[in-house]
């Protein structure tokens, strides 16, 4: 089996993913299984991975995208493929990467429909207990880079920012923080700024998820069940609100309306993990510039869809330990064979052979078929 690493394309209209598809001892246990990978010249270098690093690993460099994606079975990326990317790749190939088919234009699904290609979403590989392995880690990293984040859009920098230190100091109050989902990133979130000494709030539809919090952070967050009423109320002290609202492969619901942005602080700071599948926030947008950081309402809104991307060495080390066993199982029984026996690589398919196999793509004129019924032919 030959397997693809491309450099990413850079977009004007979103932040540069320097992460890259496999690191090279990925690559090495790879080669070791009797593959063959092709990875594009300067691929790793946002990672500072360098191709002779991919060379000794035994990949073979390529100086052309096409070439790489020309000569590969499975090309392994970090985006979802643009136009461009579409067009090189060959009927009946398989992408894997972050791809976020949901929120993506019609006009990229219907060329990856065309060509036949089986597109595999990290972000929506399930196991059986609910449990995503490959988006898990990213939302760890994310999650951790928070209090970094929130603690330097606080700062006096700028006109117009509260200029307050997240922990306070004796006799001076900490921040208060309010998390909206208690979920991986939710809960990476709560355990660094409390662990700062920040006040937390975490609310979440789900009691089993905020009692697992509370009792696992020793009682150091105080959780609220969700509904509009609790919310509004959260955001109304809010110096910090983290939106981190998943819903596996679909478009994230919008549960904080514009009414309820103009009740917070001025200078208060809202950062929406949530906008790499939509947003959880009506203010929240794409911005392209050197921080994405914008206001609105008087809020400093933050809405970066790839934040592991900024510490791309260990997110790309993270990324090649979660997908490894899948790549190795398919080496040893080929793609088709591979989604037929791993019910977690199955419901990260979002099309198969021409059709949209996940639910949460099959919009007007793209029909939606069981990847199981479409399966049913591979031995």
């Amino acid at each position: 089996m030959n397997f693809g690493i491309t450099k990413e394309f850079k977009d004007i209209k979103a932040t540069e993913e320097i992460r890259v598809g496999l690191s090279p001892r990925g690559v090495m246990e790879l080669v070791h299984m009797g593959a063959k990978v092709f990875v594009e010249s300067g691929a790793g270098e946002g990672a500072r991975f360098t191709d002779r690093d991919y060379r000794e690993a035994g990949a073979q460099i390529v100086y052309n995208k096409e070439e790489v994606v020309k000569r590969s079975d499975v090309i392994l990326k970090i985006r979802c493929p643009n136009a461009e990317e579409c067009d090189l790749m060959k009927d009946g190939q398989t992408v894997m990467g972050y791809l976020h088919l949901a929120v993506s234009p019609k006009s990229i699904i219907n060329s990856i429909l065309k060509k036949k290609i089986t597109a595999i979403g990290y972000e929506i590989i399930q196991k059986p207990d609910g449990n995503l392995p490959v988006l898990r880690p990213m939302s760890q990293i994310a999650g951790r880079m928070a209090v970094q984040i929130a603690g330097r859009l606080l700062e006096s920098r700028r006109a117009g920012r509260r200029g307050i230190l997240l922990s306070g100091i004796p006799g001076i109050p900490p921040a208060e923080v309010v998390i909206v989902g208690a979920g991986t990133l939710g809960f990476c979130a709560a355990k660094a700024f409390t662990g700062i000494g920040a006040s937390v709030y975490i609310v979440d539809k789900d009691v089993e998820k905020l009692e697992k919090i509370e009792s696992m952070l020793g009682g150091r967050v105080v959780t609220m069940l969700y509904n509009k009423r609790n919310l509004q109320k959260l955001l109304q002290f809010a110096d910090v609100v983290i939106c981190a609202v998943l819903v596996p492969g679909a478009r994230t619901p919008i549960l904080i309306t514009r009414d309820m942005v103009k009740t917070m602080k001025r200078g208060s700071v809202l950062i929406d993990f949530s906008i790499d599948q939509g947003g959880c926030s009506e203010t929240t947008r794409l911005t392209p510039g050197e921080d994405f950081v914008y206001e609105d309402e008087g809020v400093i809104h933050f809405a970066v869809p790839n934040v592991p991307s900024r510490v791309a060495r260990t997110a790309t080390h993270a990324l090649t330990n979660a997908i490894l066993p899948y790549l190795k199982k398919m080496i040893e029984l080929g793609v088709d064979k591979a989604l037929l026996e791993i019910p977690d690589l199955q419901k990260g398919v979002y099309t198969y052979g021409g059709h949209v196999t996940n639910r949460n793509i099959s919009r007007e004129g793209l029909e939606f078929k069981p990847i199981e019924e479409l399966l049913k032919g591979v031995k």
